[in-house]
């Protein structure tokens, strides 16, 4: 077991209407250590009948939360931004043990999750409206944000605290109630938020938690007619299906998708400082993020030497078990994921890309792959094509700035790229130019809570963070007041 300072916020039950339960349905949820896959906890399996007594729960609970003054809800969203900084340790813990990350990087992960916390709290007290001129004396013309109702989130397995800690906190401030599935991979750090928000004094049936079988309380979460928003977070083809379950009642949705990230080093860039981006873009969280580097687009006249350090940089990663001292890469989050990754690089060499590192699984175990560099690299390949969600570096080179455009703008996706130069001019025309909802210039690491997060094409709609993340959990409303004449 793991040595938490606070070993209740380890929960092995569902959090359902302001109660810890189990369910009487015969499946349960086994959550296993990637790095070694020791079983970690097992856990109720809840179904359709669970996720329909959540938004029942939340449904009533979101009634009287619409009409707690914000600062009230700032208030306690404050104290939950408190309690996940003092619990950072055994949250991280936590997460490191069934997802598989190095400490550090899932200490600065509960950081990050409870950033979004803090930003919302100051945030649910600035929900402003409008005062609109009227086209006439005897009327005014008012806009008013109301919020949108119960909401449901389905969040993915790769930051199981951050990305549920960024749909609950604007959800919360807004006025708005949650039900929230995380994967079943991962559910015990949003169990352990879950405790936390037991702990501040949210309303009971505010905030569920609930996991299982994830067809059905999906299909319940999209379909029931007083869920009125869904946020998702994951690949594009789930979101797609998780869309058309929303339109046969007309959902909200934010939906954030898949990426296919390019990376783009100019002949006029710092190629230093570009390959410590590179490193920290692909290699983060063993490059199973959304928005880390896929495709490595370097410029002819500086192509050599970028290779040349990038490869050394790789072969200085260390990667082993997430609680040990010194490791940069974790495993993957299962020997699935493994063999896909694997699966992309044997494709690739096997189609005349080049391995200047890595390439293997590691004898540390199933899940773990060494992190890769493949040169001539083309963008027909797979490896290219597809989002490869591992620690793979596919490197492509380029002569002229038309030329690049062309091939990172040719995805069907548009979530974040990045890119590097120091020539004024290129930077605006190829920030301009990029077909994708963020852009990195020259630098890697763009995520913030007072920045709008998410993409563009198939990379979804909707944004998390910043002051128009609380936009995606309101409603407008315009009133138009007649008759005051005197």
């Amino acid at each position: 077991m793991l040595n938490l300072a606070a070993p209740e916020l380890l929960r092995t039950q569902l959090f359902l209407a302001g109660e810890w339960i189990s369910t009487a349905h015969s499946g349960r949820v086994v959550v296993t250590n990637p790095a070694n896959n020791e079983r970690l906890a097992e856990l109720p399996y809840g179904g359709r009948e669970e996720a329909k007594l959540a938004i029942e729960a939340a449904y009533q609970a979101q009634k009287q939360w619409a009409n707690v003054p914000a600062k009230q809800r700032a208030a306690l969203l404050m104290r939950l931004h408190a309690a996940m900084l003092a619990h950072q340790d055994d949250l991280a813990m936590i997460l490191t043990a069934e997802q598989g990350k190095p400490l550090a990087e899932a200490k600065g992960e509960i950081a990050y999750g409870a950033s979004y916390v803090e930003w919302f709290a100051e945030e649910a007290k600035r929900l402003y409206g409008d005062v609109i001129p009227s086209l006439s004396n005897d009327s005014r013309i008012i806009v008013m944000k109301q919020p949108v109702g119960v909401v449901s989130a389905i969040t993915p397995w790769n930051f199981p605290n951050a990305m549920l800690a960024r749909k609950i906190a604007p959800a919360l401030a807004a006025g708005c109630a949650i039900v929230c599935k995380p994967a079943n991979a991962t559910p015990l750090s949003a169990l352990a938020l879950a405790t936390l928000i037991d702990r501040c004094g949210f309303p009971k049936g505010l905030v569920s938690v609930l996991v299982g079988n994830t067809q059905e309380i999906g299909h319940e979460l999209t379909t029931h007619p007083w869920v009125r928003k869904v946020t998702f977070t994951g690949s594009t083809a789930v979101g797609k299906q998780l869309l058309a379950q929303c339109a046969g009642t007309v959902k909200r949705t934010s939906m954030e998708l898949g990426g296919n990230a390019p990376f783009i080093v100019f002949d006029d860039a710092d190629v230093d400082a570009a390959v410590r981006a590179a490193v920290a873009s692909k290699f983060r969280n063993a490059g199973q993020t959304c928005v880390c580097s896929d495709r490595f687009f370097i410029q002819a006249g500086v192509y050599e030497a970028f290779v040349a350090k990038f490869a050394d940089a790789i072969s200085r990663l260390t990667l082993g078990p997430g609680w040990e001292d010194g490791v940069d890469i974790g495993p993957l989050v299962n020997e699935t994921a493994a063999n896909s990754v694997l699966e992309l690089i044997e494709e690739a060499v096997a189609s005349g890309a080049n391995l200047l590192a890595g390439g293997k699984r590691s004898l540390l175990g199933d899940c773990f792959v060494e992190p890769t560099l493949l040169v001539n690299v083309t963008p027909g390949m797979r490896v290219c094509r597809e989002e490869s969600f591992g620690p793979v570096a596919a490197v492509m080179r380029f002569e002229t700035e038309q030329d690049v455009m062309a091939l990172a703008n040719n995805v069907e996706v548009g979530l974040a790229a990045y890119f590097f130069s120091e020539n004024i001019g290129r930077v605006w025309r190829v920030a301009e130019a990029l077909e994708f909802g963020m852009v990195g210039i020259n630098e890697a690491i763009i995520s913030n809570a007072a920045a709008p997060f998410g993409g563009i094409k198939q990379s979804g709609h909707g944004r998390e963070g910043s002051k128009y993340g609380l936009d995606d959990y309101t409603e407008v409303k315009y009133l138009c007041m007649g008759g005051l004449s005197s």
